[in-house]
């Protein structure tokens, strides 16, 4: 029997920056305050601060959960879910400025909707987001950011779920410390 039973109870979850979900967050982040700076007034609109942070929320909880993850599951499911429900917010307002300006929301089987999913799930870096931004007009940029905050909810649900499957198969943080803490006795006795 090794020396240290069930040593990994507090094995960290993994390196945030190499989630899909927080790749796409980021570039979501970037693609927010391109958009805000180009097409909304920088004074007067608490809109301008509310989807920056919005979208910092975001992508700053999934890093928090993440981590989180390693000593409360709990925490990490919560942290999580907060990033969504700010992604959420943020898309609502992407929505709210194409309605409010006569533009459109592009249906799901329209080619440019269907061509643009299709690029956004093979693209995660936020440079490529900005030099498409920067070629596009505001309805399109808008579209692109709807696609990306679905495509990240999708993900953070899946994430969510591992981390609800993972608390079902290993337990919370004191199951896991009395398990190896017992295991350990029993090896040393």
């Amino acid at each position: 029997m090794p020396d240290t039973p069930n040593s990994d109870f507090l094995k960290p979850k993994g390196d945030y920056k190499n989630l899909v979900a927080y790749k796409k967050s980021e570039c979501i982040y970037d693609m927010t305050c391109f958009f805000v700076e180009h097409y909304l007034p920088q004074y007067g609109d608490r809109t301008v601060d509310q989807m920056v942070q919005a979208a910092r929320s975001g992508k700053q909880n999934i890093v928090e959960g993440n981590e989180t993850g390693t000593t409360s599951m709990e925490t990490a499911i919560k942290l999580l879910n907060v990033a969504k429900a700010s992604l959420k917010e943020l898309l609502e307002d992407y929505e709210d400025y194409l309605r409010t300006h006569n533009m459109t929301l592009w249906d799901t089987n329209n080619q440019k909707f269907i061509n643009a999913r299709q690029w956004c799930k093979e693209h995660n870096q936020p440079e490529d987001f900005i030099r498409v931004c920067n070629l596009r007009d505001a309805e399109t940029v808008a579209n692109i950011a709807l696609i990306m905050l679905h495509q990240t909810d999708y993900l953070l649900r899946k994430l969510i779920d591992k981390f609800k499957e993972d608390f079902l198969e290993k337990g919370g943080i004191r199951e896991q410390m009395s398990t190896a803490r017992r295991e350990w006795r029993d090896a040393h006795k």
